[in-house]
Formats: C-alpha cells, structure tokens, sequence
C-alpha cells in the first residue's frame, strides 16, 4: 500500500463544488481507502492571468493501485467533470495531480513524482503541510517546513471552513 497526496484545482463552473464532487468521487476509488483532505485555498493563476483565481486543496489517500492505474483513475474523474484539455495551464473545472506517491521517485512519458515544480508552488506546498509534519520529507527534494520558509505567500489565501 503507498500513501499518495493529490492536488486539487478548480477555477470555472463553481470551483467549491467541483472540489466537493472530486472528493467524494475520491473516496469512491477501488483498492484505495481516503484519509483526509486540507482546507482549501484560493489561489491566482500560475499561467495566463485573463482567468479566474483557483481554489486549491491536497487529499491523503492510502493505496493498493499502480502509480498508472491510480493516474488512470484521476483523469477518469477529470473527465466526468467535464475537464478540457486545451491551454496549459489554463481555466479548467477540475485538476488532479499525483503530488507523492509513496517514497517513490517516478519519471515516465505519463508521469512526473513528485510532480513537476512542487518545491516552488505555493498552492501545493500550504495545503500538503495540512496534513503532514514539519519535518515531512518529499523524496529527492527536502523538509516541507525548508520548502515553506522560502516559498512566498503572496496570491494565496486560506479560505475559512465551510
């Protein structure tokens, strides 16, 4: 079983509730049992800016699927979620991302872990200290709590629990 951390983010079509809705369709993935999920986060856009801001949040998931077939799944929520690929980095109702997956270190046509750009983003790194501790260690880069002294705050706002 690997622990996995996926990244959520949502910027069209009611982005609260396009989180909501991939959490429990997280929660419904076979061979894999959900822990917990961070507050979220709004967030501005990492790429063009003509777009609204993010909202942002990690979930902690215990896993008996292949890196592969656990992507496979993500990208089938993404999908019934109404997810277009067609600008990167642009507007979309809903992204997931395998931040970790277990210690491992993965690099394949189809996937980067830990994902690409993790240690300079912070839309990922505040949520994921949510739920681990400061001296939490994603594998080949460092310590979270390192990775938060010098990651900037600014564009990112914790929201207040619902």
């Amino acid at each position: 079983m690997n622990t996995v951390f996926v990244g959520l983010g949502s910027n069209l079509d009611e982005p609260l509730l396009q989180i909501k809705r991939a959490i429990d369709s997280l929660k419904e993935i076979k061979d894999t049992k959900f822990i917990s999920v961070s507050s979220n986060y709004r967030s501005i856009p990492m790429g063009p800016q003509d777009q609204p801001d993010y909202i942002n949040a990690v979930a902690k998931l215990d896993t008996n699927l292949s890196a592969e077939n656990f992507l496979d799944e993500l990208q089938n929520i993404e999908n019934k979620q109404g997810r277009v690929r067609n600008q990167r980095w642009g507007a979309r109702t809903l992204d997931l991302d395998i931040l970790l997956y277990g210690d491992n270190l993965i690099n394949t046509e189809r996937l980067t872990v830990p994902h690409i750009g993790i240690s300079e983003r912070n839309f990922v790194l505040y949520p994921l200290s949510d739920l681990v501790d400061d001296d939490f260690e994603i594998p080949g880069i460092g310590k979270i709590n390192e990775l938060l002294a010098v990651c900037s705050v600014e564009g990112i706002t914790r929201l207040a629990e619902a």
